[in-house]
């Protein structure tokens, strides 16, 4: 990697399924590393936690991102039961980050829906359709945690973009 080159890992948090996708950013380019879920099928939460944290390492010691961005923790007001196994999952990936040394920063949903696709309320389907053109895919990116962890990876790119030139959102 030259010095001008920025490696983000998007992570889409589930205790089932958690979706990853690897960016890397050079002279302004925007490249798609990798893309893919962790799965755990155990029925104990604690192995599930540590299928997520294993699966999460491996990720980041194979292509060392200098940053982990990963999607806010939200409830519904009738599940604050999800939001409270969500946190397990946030966890493991947030100490597999912290040994690694890679700052993470976290992301509200509905703020990474509205860069991505200018509504803060987008389907997933609105969400796949945006990665897929994003990157040219000639189809939607499967499941849809991976098209998530892709739109997490990116609203960090075009965050900092916008932080930097405060004139807006910038698409390619």
């Amino acid at each position: 990697m030259t010095p001008k080159q920025q490696r983000i890992l998007g992570v889409d948090p589930g205790l089932h399924t958690t979706g990853y996708g690897m960016i890397e950013i050079s002279s302004n380019k925007v490249r798609l590393l990798e893309a893919g879920v962790v799965r755990s099928h155990a029925a104990e939460l604690s192995q599930r936690i540590h299928d997520i944290y294993n699966g999460i390492v491996e990720v980041i010691n194979a292509f060392h991102p200098e940053v982990l961005a990963l999607e806010e923790l939200y409830s519904l007001y009738k599940r604050p039961r999800t939001a409270i196994l969500m946190g397990h999952a946030r966890g493991a990936i947030c100490l597999a980050a912290a040994q690694a040394n890679i700052s993470v920063i976290p992301y509200e949903a509905t703020k990474i829906k509205k860069i991505l696709t200018g509504n803060g309320r987008a389907s997933k389907d609105q969400m796949q359709r945006a990665i897929q053109l994003e990157f040219r895919l000639e189809k939607y990116p499967e499941p849809p945690d991976v098209a998530d962890a892709l739109a997490i990876a990116l609203c960090h790119y075009y965050h900092g973009k916008i932080n930097m030139n405060n004139s807006g959102l910038i698409f390619k």
